[in-house]
């Protein structure tokens, strides 16, 4: 297997500062919606400090009054840690941090990330990011979201949020958002794109205070250079869909 150079290496660290300076900016929690405390760990092997020294760095959240939703961002970043169709769920992020620092090659690295994308109402929408690398070009990212009700106690899902049999028309709207999207990345008229990179549902739906926003992986609509597409439905076209207390 290749190592990466110092070269191939700055992407990785690039990423993480842009990931750490996103989160900074959007943190901007309610006065009445509940409070997060962030917790950040970094560790490389015992005595290894070199820039080729494997690297875990874990950036997370705390509530101290919504013990759900802690444990619900807990499990989510545990399971981004899956890169394999047999690969066990970590019982903690500590044991993940630990069995990849001793199973790592130089040059790997893992990054995991939950901060608030937005709070409104009794709404908390937590944005979830990893990055995995392990040799090569460049490593995977992933994403996810995890809207949280905190006068209900629990997690928000697409059915939650849609007035019962409006479901086909909620993708309906998703695919004007992606045709909206198509136009301002000029590809509209690129029928090779289109067709290479056609229209698809996704799990990873936020529910913000005037839009629902969309998010991809990589390599679903787009190709990897296009990062993780985010295509917006405002609220005004869910009106008859999205129920009216999530409007």
């Amino acid at each position: 297997m290749s190592h990466p150079t110092s070269t191939a290496r700055f992407p990785v660290y690039a990423l993480l500062a842009s990931l750490l300076l996103l989160g900074a900016c959007q943190h901007n929690p309610l006065q009445h919606a509940p409070q997060a405390t962030q917790r950040l760990t970094e560790e490389r092997p015992h005595g290894c400090d070199g820039e080729d020294c494997p690297l875990v760095n874990i950036d997370t959240l705390h509530f101290a009054d919504e013990s759900q939703l802690d444990r619900l961002i807990d499990e989510r970043l545990r399971r981004m840690t899956l890169n394999a169709p047999d690969a066990r769920l970590p019982e903690s992020l500590q044991a993940y941090q630990t069995k990849f620092l001793r199973d790592a090659e130089p040059g790997w690295a893992s990054y995991l990330q939950a901060k608030v994308r937005e709070q409104h109402g009794d709404i908390t929408v937590i944005e979830l990011s990893s990055y995995l690398y392990t040799g090569g070009a460049h490593g995977m990212p992933g994403r996810g979201f995890i809207n949280y009700d905190s006068a209900r106690d629990r997690e928000l899902r697409l059915e939650d949020l849609l007035i019962p049999g409006q479901e086909g028309n909620f993708w309906r709207a998703a695919r004007q958002a992606h045709q909206r999207w198509l136009t301002q990345n000029d590809q509209a008229q690129n029928s090779d794109f289109r067709e290479q990179w056609p229209f698809q549902q996704t799990a990873h739906i936020a529910l913000l205070k005037d839009s629902v926003l969309l998010k991809y992986d990589v390599y679903s609509i787009a190709p990897y250079s296009s990062g993780h597409p985010e295509l917006f439905i405002p609220h005004a076209q869910l009106q008859g869909i999205l129920k009216p207390e999530y409007l």
